[in-house]
């Protein structure tokens, strides 16, 4: 339950070389085929516990090995993944999959002992459907002719297959004359949900069930989750129409910008944000290899499944028989990720309510949970309001429910503490009255500024990519716990009142807006790295510890560092830098915990005094002794 990700007991070159050996598990001189069945026994023995999918495109359908032997080794990668389901994708960018090589392919799969299902990327081909007007190789979906191809593939695909999944392309950015012509005076947003609303019933699940009565149709969002309503993608419609839902995890790697510095908690977000919103129907999560070293790979399985993922679906076969370092990674946290989803089960993560309603803007708080999630804070993402909590987050999105205020004043009469962020003060109902309540005046025009240099004491230290505010926010009688400087100006980052007994806190940081993004032409994520995640040490403790004030345990450490307890059961850190961390754990929660076994390398946890050290790219499972 305890170790560094990457870290492994001696191997042979011979192990290193065919990766088919489980460090720890098995000894070096244990035969491959030992090996690999003692792996089988232990994914079979937890099946219940955690599941592996992966899902094989068109163009890897389309070629798979004819000859026994090709088939064998690829089925033997699959089994050393713990893989026991197949999805077989039917069409992907202008390549429909024939009918009778899925069939075959399905019937090899089946044959092996794997479950086996179908799967379509609605994307747009040379000669299939016609594509947007828009940046990115989206459908647009008001042309009749990407209706009618579409429909043709799910009519003679479904009867194949028992479940069949919609990878996330179910999405539009058209703007063209004729989707102006159909959106009429609806915002696009909203004539995009609309739309793709009335295609999902009945382009994709009315055909499918049609020629296949009883099959169950699957939607799989992306992980871009404040950006789905503005692209089609309503979270209300959609999940009530599809017989299940699968969550896109992959956030990738942290420091690049090929896909967005993408934090890695955002992968926890997206999946108990869209928990809260469609239940029990929600089971499956999905990352990839895209932009990933083998840790990045790894690290996204864990927030999966601290999510509550009771299936891992891994995109995709050709880069698994590429023999990805990830694959190897996977293979030896499997055990424990299998445990830690036992445990999730039964103690989901606890944490701080974070409210965002469905289709709610974001304004200039774009992605800011995944941000916090990663200073340490385990904010726990919900699209109700969250009633009869002791402590309340209320980012811009909040702002969307028109009936905030009464909420906020139910919870400010129950004695709750209220954390706010400026966004949401400059954009909720009765805005201003909720402002004087924490004890700040906002400007009257609201701009965003870029400090340079925030305070430690009277000491000012340079911030690393600077550190984005939301406005020129006035303290009043709030007190300004950190300040930042730009210019010549002092500009409060976070400040504290008491007002009608509640304490109100207002977080004066921003992450994105929509002008970010249009400056560097991104669509959907993070589009520059943000100081945020390089405040000192002093500011990541102080601001941890206004979240932390009724959670019964506190963490001091630096940012990148995730603290997510278990219930009251256990608790699990993991450090995201590229350094060392040095924590120490304080409050009622953090006494009892230990380590189940020996730390592995580098790790140090002493009981006494809470105090963590955890290698780069590590993580800690610390579970509560009985008495």
């Amino acid at each position: 339950m305890i170790q560094t990700l990457f870290s492994t007991p001696p191997e042979t070159s011979r192990s290193r070389s065919n990766g088919r050996h489980a460090p720890g598990l098995v000894q070096p001189v244990v035969r491959p085929l030992c090996a690999c069945l003692l792996l089988l026994m232990i994914f079979q023995t937890r099946a219940a516990d955690l599941r592996f999918s992966i899902y094989i495109t068109a163009h890897s359908v389309n070629a798979l090995p004819a000859d026994q032997e090709g088939r064998q080794q690829a089925v033997d990668r699959l089994r050393e993944l713990g893989v026991d389901r197949v999805i077989l994708e039917s069409y992907r960018s202008g390549l429909v999959v024939p009918v009778e090589k899925l069939r075959q392919a399905r019937d090899f799969f089946q044959a092996q002992g794997f479950r086996v299902m179908g799967g379509i990327a609605t994307v747009p081909g040379k000669d299939f459907g016609v594509r947007q007007n828009e940046k990115l190789d989206w459908l647009n979906w008001q042309n009749p002719k990407t209706r009618q191809d579409l429909e043709k593939v799910m009519r003679s695909t479904a009867p194949l297959f028992d479940e069949y999944v919609i990878d996330d392309f179910l999405c539009s950015g058209d703007t063209s004359p004729e989707s102006q012509a159909a959106r009429q005076d609806r915002s696009w947003s909203q004539y995009r949900m609309d739309l793709l609303s009335e295609v999902a019933q009945q382009v994709l699940i009315r055909p499918a069930k049609e020629a296949h009565p009883g099959i169950r149709v699957i939607i799989k969002y992306p992980q871009w989750y404040d950006r789905f309503h503005l692209f089609g993608y309503d979270v209300v419609r959609k999940p009530a129409r599809f017989d299940q839902v699968w969550v896109g995890t992959e956030t990738r790697g942290q420091y690049t910008q090929r896909y967005g510095f993408v934090q890695p908690y955002e992968g926890f977000v997206g999946f108990r944000w869209m928990r809260s919103l469609a239940g029990d129907k929600l089971t499956s999560a999905w990352f990839d290899h895209g932009d990933c070293e083998g840790i990045d790979f790894v690290e996204q399985a864990y927030q999966t499944v601290l999510g509550g993922a009771e299936e891992i679906v891994i995109f995709h076969y050709g880069d698994v028989l590429g023999r990805h370092p990830g694959g190897a990674l996977l293979t030896r946290s499997t055990p424990e990720l299998k445990r830690l989803a036992a445990a999730v089960r039964k103690d989901p993560v606890r944490g701080i309510p974070s409210y965002k309603p469905p289709h709610s803007d974001a304004g200039s708080d774009l992605y800011l949970m995944d941000y916090l999630g990663m200073l340490g804070i385990p904010l726990i993402p919900t699209a109700r309001f969250p009633e009869k909590e002791n402590v309340i987050f209320l980012p811009t999105q909040a702002a969307a429910d028109r009936n905030v205020f009464e909420r906020l004043q139910s919870a400010v009469r129950s004695r709750a503490i209220v954390i706010l962020t400026t966004g949401f003060l400059a954009q909720a109902e009765k805005g201003p009255q909720i402002a004087s309540w924490a004890g700040v005046r906002l400007p009257a025009r609201p701009a965003p500024v870029r400090a340079t240099r925030v305070y430690l004491g009277r000491q000012a230290v340079e911030v690393p990519h600077g550190l984005d505010l939301a406005m020129e926010i006035q303290p009043g009688p709030a007190k300004a716990l950190l300040v930042a400087r730009a210019g010549e100006k002092e500009i409060p980052f976070l400040l504290e009142h008491e007002s009608q007994g509640t304490k109100f806190y207002v977080l004066n940081g921003k992450t994105f807006s929509q002008e970010d993004f249009d400056a560097v032409g991104e669509v959907l994520l993070c589009p520059r790295e943000l100081g945020l995640l390089e405040i000192p040490e002093a500011w990541s403790n102080t601001v941890r510890r206004i979240f932390h004030q009724k959670l019964g345990i506190d963490m001091e450490g630096p940012a990148r560092v995730t603290m997510q307890p278990l219930g009251n059961a256990s608790l699990f850190l993991c450090n995201y830098n590229r350094a060392p961390a040095s924590l120490r754990l304080s409050g009622p929660g953090a006494a009892g915990l230990a380590p189940a076994s020996d730390p592995g390398e580098g790790i140090l946890f002493e009981k006494e005094t809470g105090t963590v050290r955890l290698p780069p790219r590590s993580h800690l499972w610390l579970n509560r002794q009985r008495p």
